[in-house]
């Protein structure tokens, strides 16, 4: 089985949208995808997800189904810095949290202070249900550290999701701690993740990670990578992971 996590395309965040490139990345991205033949297709409730699906469902004819988890990860930490008085389990700087040994743990992580205090376990809990339940519909069943399946397939999933919950899944599926990979990693708009399942013994199933973030479809017209997500690779005075609070942008794109 193959399952494809997909982040969404360029975001207006104020309307839950998508920016007019996120339209055109969202474009090219469907016709990367409708050469993929697809079992299933499953999206986030919020429109920007929603609305970077659409232009795949449309050229492949097909529907997706609706999973409420796959909302943008949840949980957040109190903090009464922020004017809305929390904050999500990542973007810290790494010298915050790089000696929390606990958030190394893949199994206790979210015991550890710097994440605590708010709904994060909660909302990994409710992931890693999530991820089960999907993969149990397809035959896939969990079991410790790896899933029990009776006839293992090359069949192809889709998810049409976000950063931070897309990097969860991944993290549950391949037994990595998760904080560490929303700290050092990022799914840029529009990219692709491949999860791959191994079977070295029969009906033992393990997922790798055969390639993260691919943005390769935007280079077929060539259109730039959007660069939100990211904080400035110089500083720029602004530290704000949203590229139109910048000053200025990049003379050239930070990939191709």
């Amino acid at each position: 089985m193959r399952i494809l996590i997909v982040r969404h395309a360029e975001p207006d965040y104020v309307h839950d949208s998508l920016t007019e490139k996120g339209r055109l990345e969202a474009e090219l991205l469907g016709h990367r995808l409708q050469r993929i033949p697809a079992k299933a297709y499953y999206v986030s409730p919020l429109g920007r997800a929603r609305e970077t699906a659409e232009y795949t469902l449309r050229l492949v004819n097909r529907e997706a189904e609706t999973l409420p988890w796959l909302a943008e990860f949840r949980g957040r930490i109190p903090d009464a810095s922020r004017p809305w008085g929390h904050r999500p389990p990542w973007d810290f700087r790494t010298k915050v949290w790089y000696d929390h040994e606990k958030l190394f743990d893949r199994e206790h992580w979210t015991e550890d202070p710097l994440v605590s205090g708010g709904n994060v376990a909660e909302i990994w809990e409710e992931t890693k249900q999530g991820v089960d339940s999907l993969l149990a519909t397809h035959g896939y069943v969990r079991e410790g550290c790896i899933y029990r399946c009776e006839n293992n397939t090359d069949d192809t999933l889709v998810l049409f999701c976000h950063f931070g919950i897309g990097m969860a899944v991944m993290a549950y599926l391949t037994g990595l701690p998760v904080v560490p990979l929303w700290q050092s990693h990022l799914f840029l708009p529009s990219s692709v993740t491949t999860l791959i399942t191994q079977e070295c013994v029969k009906g033992e199933v393990e997922f790798r990670c055969l390639c993260a973030g691919d943005v390769s479809h935007l280079f077929e017209k060539p259109e730039l990578i959007s660069l939100a997500g990211l904080f400035p690779e110089c500083c720029n005075g602004v530290e704000s992971t949203d590229p139109a609070r910048w000053p200025s942008l990049p003379e050239k794109p930070a990939l191709g």
